[in-house]
Protein backbone atom coordinates (compact mmCIF):
# COMPACT_ATOMS: atom_id res chain seq x y z
CA UNK A 1 0.00 0.00 0.00
CA UNK A 2 1.81 2.93 -1.15
CA UNK A 3 0.25 6.42 -0.48
CA UNK A 4 1.76 8.02 -3.89
CA UNK A 5 0.84 5.16 -6.08
CA UNK A 6 -2.87 5.09 -4.19
CA UNK A 7 -3.58 9.04 -4.78
CA UNK A 8 -2.19 8.21 -8.53
CA UNK A 9 -4.93 5.93 -9.21
CA UNK A 10 -7.82 8.20 -7.31
CA UNK A 11 -6.90 10.93 -9.91
CA UNK A 12 -6.68 8.86 -13.13
CA UNK A 13 -9.81 7.26 -11.79
CA UNK A 14 -11.56 10.45 -10.72
CA UNK A 15 -10.23 12.03 -14.17
CA UNK A 16 -11.93 8.84 -16.18
CA UNK A 17 -15.24 9.60 -14.70
CA UNK A 18 -14.88 13.20 -16.12
CA UNK A 19 -15.13 14.64 -11.88
CA UNK A 20 -13.52 17.85 -10.45
CA UNK A 21 -12.15 17.46 -6.91
CA UNK A 22 -14.94 19.16 -5.98
CA UNK A 23 -17.32 16.98 -7.26
CA UNK A 24 -15.92 14.05 -6.13
CA UNK A 25 -15.66 15.79 -2.45
CA UNK A 26 -19.09 16.64 -2.61
CA UNK A 27 -20.36 13.46 -3.10
CA UNK A 28 -17.99 12.13 -0.45
CA UNK A 29 -18.93 15.51 2.15
CA UNK A 30 -15.72 16.08 2.30
CA UNK A 31 -13.60 19.28 1.29
CA UNK A 32 -11.45 19.47 -2.13
CA UNK A 33 -8.22 19.95 -0.08
CA UNK A 34 -9.03 16.38 0.83
CA UNK A 35 -9.17 14.63 -2.57
CA UNK A 36 -5.84 16.67 -3.37
CA UNK A 37 -4.13 15.19 -0.27
CA UNK A 38 -5.08 11.88 -1.18
CA UNK A 39 -3.70 12.79 -4.83
CA UNK A 40 -0.92 14.31 -3.95
CA UNK A 41 0.21 11.45 -1.39
CA UNK A 42 0.35 13.03 1.63
CA UNK A 43 -2.60 11.35 3.41
CA UNK A 44 -4.71 8.14 2.52
CA UNK A 45 -8.26 7.94 3.04
CA UNK A 46 -9.97 7.48 6.28
CA UNK A 47 -11.26 3.86 6.61
CA UNK A 48 -15.21 5.33 7.00
CA UNK A 49 -14.72 6.60 3.60
CA UNK A 50 -13.14 4.37 1.61
CA UNK A 51 -15.90 1.92 0.84
CA UNK A 52 -17.96 5.44 -0.57
CA UNK A 53 -14.91 6.21 -2.44
CA UNK A 54 -14.57 3.16 -4.15
CA UNK A 55 -18.46 3.14 -4.99
CA UNK A 56 -17.94 6.59 -7.03
CA UNK A 57 -15.02 5.45 -8.49
CA UNK A 58 -16.26 2.04 -9.46
CA UNK A 59 -13.21 0.29 -7.94
CA UNK A 60 -12.86 -2.58 -5.40
CA UNK A 61 -11.32 -1.78 -1.95
CA UNK A 62 -8.09 -3.91 -3.05
CA UNK A 63 -7.87 -2.27 -6.02
CA UNK A 64 -7.59 1.56 -4.46
CA UNK A 65 -4.93 0.26 -1.73
CA UNK A 66 -3.19 -1.30 -4.77
CA UNK A 67 -3.31 1.64 -6.94
CA UNK A 68 -4.09 -0.46 -10.25
CA UNK A 69 -6.96 -2.41 -11.60
CA UNK A 70 -6.86 -6.40 -10.44
CA UNK A 71 -6.84 -8.29 -13.74
CA UNK A 72 -9.85 -10.65 -13.42
CA UNK A 73 -7.83 -14.15 -13.06
CA UNK A 74 -6.08 -12.85 -9.66
CA UNK A 75 -6.21 -14.72 -6.81
CA UNK A 76 -7.41 -12.53 -3.95
CA UNK A 77 -5.87 -12.78 -0.54
CA UNK A 78 -8.25 -10.57 1.64
CA UNK A 79 -11.46 -9.84 1.05
CA UNK A 80 -13.03 -5.99 0.98
CA UNK A 81 -14.29 -6.33 4.91
CA UNK A 82 -10.26 -7.60 5.97
CA UNK A 83 -9.09 -4.71 3.96
CA UNK A 84 -11.06 -2.12 5.37
CA UNK A 85 -10.66 -3.39 9.05
CA UNK A 86 -6.64 -3.80 8.60
CA UNK A 87 -6.68 0.00 7.30
CA UNK A 88 -9.07 1.26 10.66
CA UNK A 89 -6.44 -0.66 12.52
CA UNK A 90 -3.71 0.97 11.15
CA UNK A 91 -5.49 4.61 11.36
CA UNK A 92 -6.49 3.75 15.24
CA UNK A 93 -3.15 2.90 16.03
CA UNK A 94 -1.63 5.96 14.33
CA UNK A 95 -3.85 8.52 16.47
CA UNK A 96 -2.29 6.39 19.18
CA UNK A 97 1.22 6.33 18.75
CA UNK A 98 0.32 10.12 18.28
CA UNK A 99 -1.53 10.63 21.62
CA UNK A 100 1.49 8.42 22.95
CA UNK A 101 3.69 11.09 21.95
CA UNK A 102 1.98 13.93 23.31
CA UNK A 103 1.49 12.56 26.69
CA UNK A 104 5.44 12.17 27.13
CA UNK A 105 6.39 15.72 25.58
CA UNK A 106 3.57 16.59 28.80
CA UNK A 107 5.44 14.15 31.29
CA UNK A 108 8.72 15.76 30.15
CA UNK A 109 7.41 19.22 30.23
CA UNK A 110 6.45 18.38 33.79
CA UNK A 111 9.77 17.40 34.46
CA UNK A 112 12.01 19.83 32.96
CA UNK A 113 9.88 22.15 35.06
CA UNK A 114 10.49 19.82 38.23
CA UNK A 115 14.42 20.56 37.54
CA UNK A 116 14.19 24.27 36.66
CA UNK A 117 12.79 25.14 39.84
CA UNK A 118 15.40 23.00 41.49
CA UNK A 119 18.40 24.94 40.03
CA UNK A 120 18.98 28.41 41.52
CA UNK A 121 21.66 30.16 43.49
CA UNK A 122 23.71 32.17 41.55
CA UNK A 123 23.17 34.25 38.58
CA UNK A 124 24.35 31.76 35.95
CA UNK A 125 21.88 28.97 37.95
CA UNK A 126 19.07 31.37 37.66
CA UNK A 127 19.65 32.30 34.27
CA UNK A 128 19.88 27.94 33.21
CA UNK A 129 16.62 27.84 35.69
CA UNK A 130 14.65 30.41 33.53
CA UNK A 131 15.47 28.28 30.10
CA UNK A 132 15.03 25.12 31.35
CA UNK A 133 11.42 26.78 32.62
CA UNK A 134 10.54 28.10 29.19
CA UNK A 135 11.67 25.14 27.07
CA UNK A 136 9.06 22.95 29.67
CA UNK A 137 6.43 25.22 28.91
CA UNK A 138 7.14 24.97 25.20
CA UNK A 139 7.37 20.89 25.47
CA UNK A 140 4.57 21.06 26.77
CA UNK A 141 2.44 23.51 24.54
CA UNK A 142 3.66 21.18 22.15
CA UNK A 143 2.46 18.03 23.59
CA UNK A 144 -0.67 19.25 24.44
CA UNK A 145 -1.62 20.44 20.64
CA UNK A 146 -0.32 17.03 19.99
CA UNK A 147 -2.75 15.37 21.94
CA UNK A 148 -5.73 17.67 21.02
CA UNK A 149 -4.48 17.13 17.53
CA UNK A 150 -5.16 12.76 17.83
CA UNK A 151 -8.46 13.31 19.55
CA UNK A 152 -9.62 15.61 16.96
CA UNK A 153 -8.65 12.68 14.68
CA UNK A 154 -6.83 15.11 12.48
Amino acid sequence: MNQLVTGKFIALKRKQKNLTQEQLAEKLGVSNKTISKWETGKCMPDYSIVKSLCEELEVTVAELMDGEISEENSVRTYDDEQILDLLRRTQELEKQKNMLYGIMLIVMGIAVQALSYAIGGSDFKDFISGLLLGLSIGEMLVGVYVVGKSLAGR
